[in-house]
């Protein structure tokens, strides 16, 4: 094996750890977000979003009743 194959093999091995690091990291991200955005429509009941005015929670109220959960 020469020293150039080598070297050609250890580019290829880190370049795979990285992609499958990378794919690791944006799957663990959109499950958070997923279970995240879960909660505030199954669970939350408008708490999250009391704040931001009445606009998003009846937005979110509307979005529980298209998904079948129940709210009132």
């Amino acid at each position: 094996m020469s020293l150039q194959h080598a070297q050609h093999t250890d580019t290829a091995a880190v370049s795979a750890a990285t992609t499958r690091t990378r794919d690791l990291l944006i799957a663990s991200a959109a499950v958070i977000i997923a279970l995240v955005a879960l909660y505030a429509i199954f669970l939350d009941n408008g708490t999250m979003i009391a704040a931001t005015g009445d606009y998003l929670h009846e937005f979110s109220h509307d979005g529980r009743h298209l998904f079948g959960a129940p709210c009132h």
